[in-house]
């Protein structure tokens, strides 16, 4: 059967089943319908498509060097800033006086990050947790406690007063520095064994 002889019986028996009038008004609003669809087309498109998932083949991961970027928030807990390499120095000396120098200036937010970023330093350079860049406070003070459970009490707090001044935006005071350094101490006292 040809297409034009189909064409012919299909539009005949559509003919007699509908009202001329009533197929062309179909017929129009199916064209308004793939005429809006078209030109709203990237609106109604899921962001996502499902995929398939395949299983991927393990390749080796390959090292990119670190950039100092700006805390990420990572769901509702804050991103720990990373130390600056372990082994080049002492643990803590020098964020320790970066901060004390930032404090000095009047920016205690600063100096209560470059502390956080201390005590991390000090946890790594004993092998208490290993850091992981993107490893949030939350994970961070888990990860202390399952290694050593006497750190948990200071480090949470000293993550509770980053995550406030960094991530809900609370205006750093005097009190957050110190509170801070006390948490930092006790966190030192705990790792060399002096016990609470």
């Amino acid at each position: 059967m040809s297409f034009s002889r189909w064409w012919t019986e299909t539009t005949a028996s559509l003919g007699d089943r509908l009202p001329l009038p009533l197929a062309t008004l179909l017929l129009v609003l199916g064209a308004v319908l793939v005429a809006a669809g078209w030109y709203t087309f990237p609106a109604w498109v899921p962001r996502r498509l499902p995929r398939l998932r395949l299983p991927r083949l393990r390749r080796p991961r390959l090292r990119r060097p670190r950039r100092s970027r700006r805390p990420a928030r990572t769901g509702d807990a804050a991103v720990v800033p990373s130390p600056r390499e372990p082994e080049a120095e002492p643990a803590m000396t020098a964020d320790v006086s970066l901060a004390d120098r930032l404090a000095g200036q009047g920016r205690y937010a600063e100096a209560v990050r470059e502390r956080l970023r201390a005590m991390v330093r000090e946890l790594v350079a004993r092998r208490v947790v290993t850091h992981e860049p993107g490893m949030t406070v939350v994970e961070l003070v888990a990860a202390a406690a399952r290694s050593r459970p006497p750190v948990e009490p200071p480090l949470g707090a000293a993550g509770a007063i980053f995550s406030e001044l960094w991530y809900a935006h609370r205006t750093a005071t005097a009190e957050h520095d110190r509170r801070m350094r006390e948490h930092a101490e006790d966190l030192r006292r705990l790792l060399d064994g002096e016990g609470p």
